[in-house]
């Protein structure tokens, strides 16, 4: 869909890391992006040139030295484009961490859910973790329902998701390659569970996952979890201290979550992303992508 009107003013959130002393650019990323649109969104920010980015699997663009950027976010949102203001100071070998949620984030799936699905009991389970995303109810508590729940399932219904019904986003690997490609450690931390975390993060090469424990007795689960659940604060905890390990002076922590779990993880990070998030999500992390891969979070980096 074509920009056909240009809102007068919209707000756009300022990133963490932008100063006056340092000069923004535009980023805008969509499935496919009109031509008449790119010249149009030159003009409205007053930016010195535009550069197609040839390497990111949907279309890309960066306006290089922006000057305004009134009625830019409600333009693009309305013609289903991503956009973002990135500090050219923000460079993509800085960063030193990049921790995902993963279940709708890293994969395209609520591995709970799909579970439930095999079992019959998607109409009991899946409304809980809708109202635990959206942060309705307590993450920890919601999790210890969903799992009661499925007591009784076999092993072999995680073995069928993982295998049958498990699907990473779209653009994933590419992401993880490019940040590993500066040095940058992966962390995978997650409300799901061991048995999924643990098979992508050798399938994957990720450096650190922290999920939750599923407790099994004679091939079957038994609806509880062992130990401490892993809720919105112990995995920003596990952020932080990865985090604080790797970052060092100059370095950048990135977080990408699309849950109301994720939300203290992507509060403390250097650069946070929503991904495909619930609106609470995105309304509070630094930027948005509602329509692109996971491999457009490389663009929002110089």
């Amino acid at each position: 869909m074509a920009l056909s009107v240009i809102a007068p003013a919209s707000p756009m959130r300022m990133p963490r890391d932008a100063n006056a002393a340092v000069p923004l650019d535009l980023v805008v990323q969509a499935p496919a992006i009109a031509r008449e649109d790119v010249a149009m969104l030159a003009a409205l920010t007053d930016a010195d040139d535009v550069e197609p980015l040839a390497h990111a699997a949907a279309e890309a663009y960066r306006f290089h030295n922006i000057r305004q950027h009134d009625g830019v976010a409600a333009a693009c949102a309305a013609s289903g484009y991503d956009c973002a203001l990135v500090p050219q100071s923000r460079r993509r070998e800085r960063v030193r961490v990049v921790a995902m949620d993963m279940d709708s984030t890293l994969i395209t799936i609520e591995c709970v859910d799909e579970l439930a699905a095999l079992q019959g009991i998607e109409r009991h389970v899946a409304p809980i973790t809708e109202s635990a995303m959206r942060g309705e109810i307590d993450f920890a508590e919601s999790l210890r329902r969903r799992v009661a729940l499925l007591a009784g399932t076999p092993i072999t219904a995680l073995e069928r998701v993982f295998s049958e019904r498990l699907a990473l986003s779209p653009g994933a690997q590419a992401m993880l390659a490019g940040f590993r490609a500066v040095g940058a450690r992966t962390l995978l931390v997650s409300g799901g569970f061991t048995f999924f975390t643990d098979r992508l993060q050798a399938q994957l090469d990720l450096d650190c996952t922290l999920a939750n424990v599923l407790e099994i007795a004679d091939g079957k689960l038994t609806g509880r979890v062992v130990g401490n659940i892993v809720d919105a604060r112990s995995k920003a905890q596990a952020f932080l201290r990865c985090a604080d390990k790797t970052r060092g002076d100059d370095g950048l922590a990135v977080a990408i979550g699309d849950g109301a779990n994720d939300l203290p993880m992507l509060n403390a990070a250097d650069v946070s992303v929503a991904y495909h998030a619930k609106p609470a999500v995105r309304a509070q992390a630094m930027h948005a992508i509602d329509h692109c891969g996971l491999d457009a979070v490389l663009n929002l980096f110089v």
